[in-house]
């Protein structure tokens, strides 16, 4: 089983409509992860059904048994984070604002607090269209441990692609160089990064890439819309170059991306026979080939 992980140092590069259209060329021989836990979009593309959900609890918050509270006011007093409010009668917690630290469990003298397992999201196994299955997650509101609920979507991942005998898993993983890219880069069989001309884009490119070299893995790059500044593509080619990463394509602005995310469709899938879905494809059979003959 081989892991293709494509991410990118900020949103909207086209991260996720590139995986959403290697995981439908691939078809039922690939497995599908989405680890942009924190905004949650490539069931969109694929149709997910949401078929098996499951909780998922990580953290904790304090609770207040207001028949146990003195109204002493020392819970109130430790609270750093303002979540803690006293009333007429006894004082209650604000669970978005605890931060789960014990301080208030270990300064009250009379057990009025307990620390409780909280609910930070929701686990999912999607059927989708391209014939296989997707394992993908959300985030709760201003639930923390976002880099845990995506170990838990690669876990669970890896465990179904095995038993159903995939031989991808392609991981969407979150943008950004924080902790759910971190996990999000867990076991890469290859790490495909994905980039646009702009200046943004090049800080960002830098920044991903110094995480994923700092890991040892291996990465290519695909430039998207590079035709919008091809000075500045020309600046991406030149850092990937002085870094020895290959870039594996150049895609240029066509507003049938567009239309295609509108009908929530992979580009492959909106305009097979496009110049861009040539591309597209040709790209996916350049990573697989990359693969095979890293394994020889």
């Amino acid at each position: 089983m081989r892991e293709v992980v494509v991410i990118s140092g900020k949103g909207g590069t086209g991260k996720t409509s590139l995986s959403a259209s290697f995981a439908y060329l691939e078809g039922a021989n690939a497995l599908v992860s989405d680890c942009d836990v924190d905004a949650a979009n490539m069931h969109l593309l694929l149709d997910a059904n949401f078929k098996e959900q499951s909780d998922f609890f990580s953290g904790e918050i304090a609770v207040i048994d207001e028949n146990k509270c003195t109204n002493c006011g020392d819970c109130f007093e430790a609270c750093k984070f303002d979540a803690i409010t006293p009333t007429d009668d006894f004082h209650v917690v604000d669970p978005i604002s605890c931060e789960g630290c014990w301080y208030c469990f270990r300064v009250c003298d009379h057990d009025s607090i307990t620390m409780q397992t909280q609910k930070a999201g929701d686990l999912f196994i999607s059927e989708i269209k391209n014939g296989s299955k997707m394992v993908h997650a959300k985030l709760g509101f201003a639930a923390e441990n976002s880099g845990k609920l995506v170990a838990k979507v690669k876990q669970e991942a890896k465990i179904l692609a095995l038993k159903e005998d995939k031989e991808f898993v392609i991981t969407d993983g979150s943008p950004g160089v924080g902790c759910p890219v971190i996990s999000s880069l867990s076991g890469a069989s290859l790490v495909v990064l994905v980039t646009e001309a702009t200046i943004s884009g090049l800080h960002d490119l830098k920044r991903v890439q110094k995480l994923v070299k700092t890991f040892n893995y291996e990465a290519v790059c695909i430039i998207n819309k590079y035709d919008l500044n091809e000075a500045m593509t020309q600046e991406i080619e030149n850092f990937l170059e002085a870094e020895n990463i290959r870039v594996i394509a150049k895609l240029p602005y066509d507003e049938t991306f567009t239309k295609a995310l509108a009908l929530a469709q992979p580009i492959v899938e909106y305009g097979k026979d496009g110049a861009l879905s040539t591309l597209v494809k040709e790209s996916w059979e350049t990573i697989k080939s990359i693969i095979k003959e890293n394994e020889r």
